[in-house]
């Protein structure tokens, strides 16, 4: 059984130091402008080329975060310092965006990649995928199970990554635009400004209830689980926090570790001192959600002095992590001196003066050796020492340190030495154009309730419906559009042959089509014969995006609603392209019924909701601080999204009808079915809305 690497953050370059002396195996931190904690100190191009040598030098890897979304202008910057990242000998980089991850794979092919979780990967299919297209690593979001997790690593030829310690986001990963969207700061653009710390009400004006503050993970019990199911590497989480913190929780994980153990009671008080919100959790890993999983920090929280004076004293010495050496040292007559330095994978040999014959006292082995263990301020320390020295000579002791000065740093320059990697041009894009004049309506709706026969009338191009509402359905009325299936965008491998039977009934009944929002929907559709189209949950950022889900075999994308109309309009529709123009937009969407936390429902043995009118099913939201109100729609899998307070109007902007696109998506979610028909006759005559509405991100765009 192989011990799982421990990866630890390092948000600046004296955390770094505090994870490696601490026994992290590895690191990662953001260098640039592209990456997810853009808020963290991060490291000056400077720090990040010592970086590289100080872990190199002591035996751990450094993983480069650029796992942000970035726009076409972006896209070559950030390529840029992929390659350079590469030059210098970073291990690997962590990616979210598609066409940032379709360049590095094809322009720097030796460049090893991680999936980030941003990438919202959960199934056996999408981490295989993933593996197809070159990523060495697979980080699985954290909301994965224990039998999720192993189902992953028995068929993923990928590592698998997961994160074992510290802050759990409320909305998967990558899937979250409710900063974004209330206020501008993208955690997909690494500016998140955490909102689901805030207090909400559900149903009622906000007070001090945190609904959407989940604890902090803690998964100290299961590292032995982990290590036998092939888990290949334990993330730690909190770029954002201290040095200290770092250093108490990177050491006490790397001791559990090597000593294959739980931790004693000791140790968990300290986890818990370092930084928890209402102690922790380890429901996701267990299979269990529940509200039990929320909790907060105390506003005035203070850290724990005596723990953290502790550990940055301990640290900031830097010889809690040496590299063990072994040396030969040989010092003969008429011979220049020598001297062999092994770290049990590479020798190094330096030559010094030869030695003359001794006037008073001669030279002797213990004398020598004792001078080269001096190994003080460096990575290094002495395991063996052998010493071979001829009767009779002298060698000035200031000699001897400069053999062993000398030798060490020529050890140091084979450890820390950049690997060749090849770089090539960026290939060009495809030449397709697939802009329009002007675009077709597409219609979604939560419940094929929405449905009359006046919306159909109104000849939407697609009809995008819930996969689960179409199974339910007997017939499907006569339409000349396109009937399509929306499938969960969050499901598990132990859903899919359910689904996959859904999807062959609903294509019986007429339904032409599915609608993806994830990667793991690639293998789930395949051989099915059924047009793809992807959604917004793939986050399609820029042309590259575009052009690689072109490649996998869509056959058009909906860009993401965080681009300004800017953007959008320069973007290469490589694919037909669509955009929402109408509709409360999608917050968040959470492994945790909000729901079933507040009121409790009936699950059945599946774990979904009986009856069809369980309180999920009703009208429900919660409030923030402003008395806004986001309503809570039920997604397969017994799951809530969050929608957005108000809907977007945008029927009285024209801007949109001359972007290059070829759809434009009414979306509707807490509309009535009459309510349906007379918003997209409104968008036909470009009326004013009535009532509350946003912009969205089209004009204003977001950090």
């Amino acid at each position: 059984m192989k011990k799982p690497e421990l990866l630890a953050p390092a948000g600046s370059p004296e955390s770094l130091r505090a994870a490696v002396q601490n026994g992290a195996d590895a690191v990662y931190l953001g260098w640039g402008d592209f990456n997810a904690r853009r808020s963290a100190k991060n490291f000056s191009d400077e720090e990040f080329a010592e970086a590289l040598a100080y872990c190199h030098a002591r035996g751990a890897r450094v993983f480069l975060t650029l796992n942000t979304l970035l726009t076409d202008r972006e896209l070559p910057r950030a390529l840029e310092t992929a390659a350079a990242a590469g030059r210098l000998g970073v291990d690997s980089i962590l990616v979210q965006d598609w066409g940032l991850f379709d360049l590095i794979r094809k322009s720097l092919p030796d460049q090893p990649i991680h999936a980030s979780t941003q990438m919202s990967v959960f199934t056996t299919g999408g981490a295989a995928t993933l593996a197809a297209d070159g990523c060495e690593r697979v980080v699985l979001a954290r909301e994965c199970s224990a039998e999720d997790t192993k189902t992953i690593c028995d068929t993923c030829p990928a590592e698998v990554e997961i994160f074992t310690h510290g802050a759990l986001c409320m909305c998967y990963s990558g899937q979250c635009t409710m900063s974004a969207v209330v206020g501008s700061r993208s955690g997909n653009r690494g500016r998140c400004a955490q909102p689901c710390r805030l207090p909400y009400g559900f149903n009622a004006p906000a007070g001090k209830r945190y609904p959407l503050s989940l604890k902090d993970n803690c998964l100290a019990d299961a590292l032995g689980e982990m290590a036998e199911m092939g888990v290949s590497c334990l993330k730690l989480e909190g770029r954002m926090k201290r040095p200290e913190y770092v250093a108490v929780v990177t050491r006490i994980y790397a001791r559990l570790l090597e000593e294959q153990r739980r931790p004693t009671p000791a140790e968990r008080t300290e986890l818990e001192q370092a930084f928890s919100r209402s102690g922790f959790t380890g429901h996701y890993w267990e299979g269990r959600r529940g509200k039990e999983m929320f909790g907060v920090r105390p506003e005035f929280a203070q850290d724990p002095k005596e723990l953290f004076d502790a550990a940055r004293s301990a640290y900031e010495k830097d010889d809690l992590r040496t590299v063990a050496v072994d040396l030969s040292c040989a010092i003969e007559a008429g011979q220049p001196c020598r001297l062999t330095v092994s770290d049990g994978e590479r020798d190094v040999t330096v030559e010094g003066p030869i030695p003359e014959t001794a006037r008073n006292r001669a030279l002797t082995g213990p004398e020598v050796e004792e001078r080269l263990r001096k190994t003080g301020g460096t990575a290094y320390r002495v395991d063996t020492a052998v010493t071979l020295v001829d009767e009779g000579l002298s060698l000035p002791a200031s000699a001897i340190n400069d053999l062993r000065r000398r030798a060490l740093a020529a050890l140091t320059e084979a450890r820390t030495a950049v690997p060749h990697r090849r770089e090539l041009p960026a290939p060009p894009l495809p030449e397709a154009d697939h802009s329009a004049c002007a675009p077709t309506f597409t219609v979604s709706v939560a419940s094929a309730a929405q449905i009359s026969p006046e919306l159909l009338a109104l000849a939407p191009a697609r009809i995008y419906v819930p996969l689960e509402d179409l199974a339910a359905m007997d017939a499907l009325p006569a339409f000349d559009g396109e009937w399509c299936a929306v499938l969960p965008r969050i499901w598990r491998d132990r859903d899919e042959e359910e689904l996959r039977e859904m999807l062959k009934r609903v294509q019986d009944r007429g339904v032409t089509a599915a609608l993806l929002g994830n990667i793991g929907h690639l293998s789930l559709t395949e051989g099915l014969g059924l047009h793809r189209y992807g959604d917004y949950g793939l986050n399609v950022f820029n042309s590259r995006s575009a052009a690689y889900l072109r490649e996998k075999g869509l056959d058009s994308v909906c860009l993401s609603f965080e681009l300004r109309f800017a953007q959008l309009r320069d973007l290469k529709k490589l694919l037909p392209a669509e955009a929402i123009v109408y509709g409360r937009l999608p917050l968040m969407i959470t492994e945790n019924c909000l729901v079933q936390n507040e009121t409790g429902c009936q699950l059945d043995r599946d774990g979904r909701c009986v009856p069809q009118n369980a309180p999920c099913r009703r009208a429900n939201a919660l409030h923030d601080r402003t008395g806004a109100a986001f309503p809570l729609l039920p997604a397969w899998g017994h799951r809530t999204e969050v929608q957005n307070s108000r809907p977007l109007w945008l029927a009285d902007r024209p801007e949109w009808t001359r972007l290059g696109l070829a759809f434009a998506r009414l979306r509707f979610t807490t509309e009535s079915a009459e309510e349906c028909v007379r918003i997209f006759k409104a968008y036909l005559c470009g009326e004013t809305a009535c009532g509350e509405f946003t912009r969205g991100l089209y004009e204003r765009g977001v950090e």
